[in-house]
């Protein structure tokens, strides 16, 4: 994996073989930075990373100039991978919580401007993860929450539901606090 723009633009990071992760290709990674770019200003934005596995995400958002980012995760060789990638980048604004992720959004109260998540694509929860994020309120007035998923999965009838877009095998649904309707 690679990071595509900011400080750390062009920088390879080579997770080990042996975490259990599905990491967001390049691919889906540049474009969905592409459609990000368009509503935030990552230098003023705090950002939430669900389910982190490699922090490939985390390190994006770090390296556009995001001043924080909490990258959750349970698995205690995701969590060590991304805390060691941070320390050798010298990326201070990322922080690395051991969790699960639903009991996290549960007792968390802080507010994000972005919330990323990349649970298993067998995750039977996705509508759990939602709620906790609307009902808990994590989201700022103007925040976006992103939710990668496999094609089979659907939110359109979801109150906060803006759109869904396709990158391969890879699908973001995008959902906001408040948005207009022709807003995407």
């Amino acid at each position: 994996m690679r990071i595509i723009r900011g400080r750390y633009q062009r920088r390879q990071i080579v997770a080990p073989n042996n975490l259990p992760v599905r990491p967001t290709t390049d691919m889906a990674k540049e474009s969905l930075f592409n459609i990000l770019e368009n509503y935030m200003d990552f230098e003023e934005t705090t950002a939430l990373d669900l389910f982190s596995g490699t922090g490939n995400i985390s390190y994006e958002l770090v390296s556009r100039g995001c001043p924080k980012v909490v990258a959750v995760d349970q698995d205690n060789g995701c969590v060590r991978f991304i805390r060691e990638t941070a320390n050798k980048l010298e990326m201070n604004e990322l922080m690395v919580v051991r969790s699960d992720v639903f009991r996290f959004l549960a007792k968390h109260q802080m507010k994000y401007d972005l919330i990323f998540a990349d649970p298993p694509y067998d995750c039977e929860h996705y509508s759990e993860l939602i709620r906790l994020i609307f009902d808990n309120n994590l989201l700022t007035e103007e925040g976006m929450f992103v939710l990668e998923h496999d094609k089979y999965v659907h939110f359109e009838d979801h109150p906060h539901f803006m759109e869904q877009r396709h990158y391969g095998k890879v699908n973001f649904s995008f959902f906001a606090q408040t948005f207009e309707e022709d807003s995407m």
